[in-house]
């Protein structure tokens, strides 16, 4: 485009206009789904909080939208009255009987001006008489209504009024009955309420067919009846829970007028609809989707407070919106997992929450497949299970965390260094000694004899000159992480970091030094191994003790099947309360007994004689604990590290790099 300029960078990260993916997800929910060890949980509540996408756009979640349908139903009922249902109907009446008694004193008047002396009698008399009539009309609308339909009106203009109004309430009555079906309601002539009528009377005998376990013709009713429902209903269930949730609001306003007014719609909807044998028909589908659908609502009532009168057709249409918010509210609160939000009407939910709400819900819908599609979940019979795939990303997130929090001149890219003799080109050089490998570097053997001798060809080396290439060590260690799982944990929010830092410690392990082993052992009340597969959904247990020994002797057992240096990396924040009778029987007891300390330290001598070293790392450690850990590690000559749950990551991950330095530069000490 002419006078258009463009620059361009390479992303970082920062910049807006990506999509909400799969890892963002997961990421989200990395630390609940550690910490519960429950994905569909993590889910549920990820839902419920919402959050924040990478470019800072908020995604509703589901507490703030069931906050919003609250204030919204509060505000209609706190402005508005059922009574204006009434006052329209009742006003329109009084304005018909105006017309009509204008119209008779008119007649009179012209009777009087006509100089005939018996018709002014005659017309006076009958004027006197309608008057009469009119003045006698009942006080409720019910009533009114049955006595003008055998009024003989005067003013034709009275008599179309009433007629119309008449016309009019039939409509607005049958709207609440069948949803405003289509232009089938409107401008329904004689025909059409007949037509009504035997549509009402086929569902009856089709929901009765049922219950008596036979098939109801449901196309051949489509066939004759599909104009009345533009939801396109594809079966016969479809259709009536349709209808049952327009019925259910129309039973909800009935429900929440005072019993008078109640009585008065129920009395004028029955005059209304009595000549067509509509009411009869209305009433008997009304109990037979009741006895259908009778967890629709049917005792729901709403206290309007407001001053605000609501017309008959206002009146319908917040019944409307009102049942629209509670079946909303309804589902929202029962979804279980993002992929029950599909079900939301998103047109119907923007109507009553806005773009953004409606938005929101429709990215959270997509969530669940959005992780099945990226190879993260898989979806068990409705139950949704974390794939190898996801479980390797969650290490990854909480190694990335932990690396965060170090600082970058101090730890770098974690790059280990190692020299000595092996068989890994390390592109570095040493002079050479005797038994080294004579991987001869040409270049910096020349250099030196150069150098020594001044320049000058030919060139003469000596030994002295020799440059050899140095080669990395591979160093193999197995590590078993202890990881305390005793309910002391969470209870000292201890549990989230311990359980961060045996994800990373796996991710790092699995990741850099493929040829390691690590295994996992959870211990409290007993010992269990635990797969990597396990380790996200690993929870704490609800039970008490921390069986040290027992853990000691689990991993002693899994390190003795492995080769290479063997350490046991335990982090807990309980003295040893725990230990495996002769019986096979886990004893408790707190405070420590002497017993369960000396199980302790005889496996711990164990482990000292396999050549296996035991490192603890201590979460709000006391007295009693520092004293044990610290007999522990001169039996052992291991070592303890005294931290807390914010740094306990640093420690634990800069301890096994820098022994693992340590360890690769012992083998190349020769070198």
């Amino acid at each position: 485009m002419p006078g258009s300029r463009f620059s361009y960078s390479r992303w970082d990260g920062t910049q807006t206009g990506f999509e909400l993916d799969a890892f963002d997800v997961l990421e989200e929910i990395t630390d609940d789904l550690l910490y519960h060890g429950d994905l569909n949980a993590a889910l549920r509540r990820m839902m419920q909080s919402g959050f924040e996408d990478r470019n800072g756009e908020r995604m509703q979640g589901v507490r703030e939208m069931l906050e919003k349908l609250r204030r919204r139903r509060k505000d209609q009922l706190d402005r508005h009255d059922l009574g204006g249902i009434y006052d329209d109907i009742a006003q329109e009446l009084r304005d018909v009987v105006d017309a009509e008694r204008d119209a008779l004193d008119q007649l009179a008047e012209d009777a009087r001006n006509s100089g005939d002396q018996r018709r002014q009698e005659v017309v006076e008399e009958s004027v006197a008489g309608k008057h009469m009539d009119l003045d006698m009309l009942p006080p409720d609308l019910a009533g009114q209504v049955k006595q003008l339909q055998e009024y003989d009106f005067t003013s034709a203009e009275a008599q179309e009024r009433f007629d119309g109004l008449m016309d009019q309430l039939r409509q607005q009555l049958m709207q609440q009955y069948v949803d405003q079906m289509a232009g089938a309601v409107q401008n329904m002539t004689p025909e059409d309420m007949a037509r009504m009528k035997d549509m009402m009377s086929e569902l009856n005998n089709m929901l009765e067919q049922r219950e008596a376990g036979e098939e109801p013709d449901f196309d051949g009713f489509m066939d004759r009846f599909g104009d009345f429902f533009p939801e396109n209903p594809q079966n016969l269930d479809e259709l009536l829970e349709v209808m049952a949730e327009r019925m259910a609001n129309m039973q909800a306003m009935l429900n929440s007028m005072t019993p008078e007014q109640r009585a008065q719609l129920q009395g004028l909807s029955e005059q209304l609809l009595e000549d067509m044998d509509l009411a009869f028909q209305a009433d008997q589908l009304s109990r037979n989707l009741q006895a259908a659908f009778p967890d629709m609502g049917w005792n729901r009532s709403f206290d309007f407070r407001g001053q605000d009168p609501l017309g008959f057709a206002e009146a319908a249409e917040m019944m409307q919106e009102l049942g629209d918010i509670d079946q909303l509210e309804n589902l929202l609160r029962g979804a279980t997992n993002p992929g029950a939000l599909a079900d939301v009407d998103i047109d119907r939910a923007r109507d009553l929450l806005g773009d953004d709400a409606a938005q929101s819900l429709e990215r959270m819908a997509e969530m669940a497949k959005m992780l099945e599609d990226a190879g993260l979940i898989n979806n068990n019979e409705g139950q949704l299970e974390l794939t190898p795939r996801a479980i390797r990303r969650l290490g990854q997130n909480a190694l990335r965390d932990l690396f965060r929090k170090l600082a970058a001149d101090k730890m770098g890219r974690h790059q280990l260094e190692a020299s000595g003799s092996g068989h890994e080109r390390e592109y570095d050089t040493k002079p050479y000694e005797f038994g080294d490998p004579f991987n001869l570097h040409i270049e910096r053997t020349v250099r030196n004899a150069i150098q020594r001798t001044g320049g000058g060809t030919p060139v003469h080396l000596s030994p002295e000159d020799f440059e050899v290439e140095r080669t990395e060590h591979l160093v193999r260690s197995s590590t078993v992480l202890m990881l305390d799982l005793s309910l002391s944990m969470p209870m000292r929010d201890n549990f989230l970091p311990a359980k961060k830092v045996a994800m990373a410690l796996h991710s790092l392990i699995t990741s850099q030094f493929p040829r390691d082993f690590m295994g996992i052992v959870g211990f409290s009340e007993v010992a269990r191994e635990l797969t990597a597969d396990q380790l996200p959904e690993v929870s704490w247990d609800f039970v008490y003790g921390t069986n040290m020994q027992h853990g000691f002797a689990l991993s002693r057992k899994m390190l003795a099947r492995q080769s290479g240096t063997k350490q046991i990396i335990m982090i807990t924040d309980g003295e040893p309360t725990a230990h495996i009778l002769p019986n096979g029987e886990p004893f408790f007891s707190y405070p420590p007994v002497q017993e369960t300390v000396d199980a302790t330290l005889q496996e711990v001598q164990r482990c000292t004689r396999d050549g296996i070293r035991i490192n603890t790392f201590m979460l709000d450690a006391n007295s009693y604990l520092q004293h044990f850990i610290e007999r522990l590690t001169e039996m052992n000559k291991g070592r303890a590290f005294f931290t807390t749950p914010e740094n306990l990551g640093d420690y634990v991950l800069v301890d096994f790099i820098e022994q693992k330095k340590q360890m690769m530069r012992g083998r190349g000490a020769r070198a």
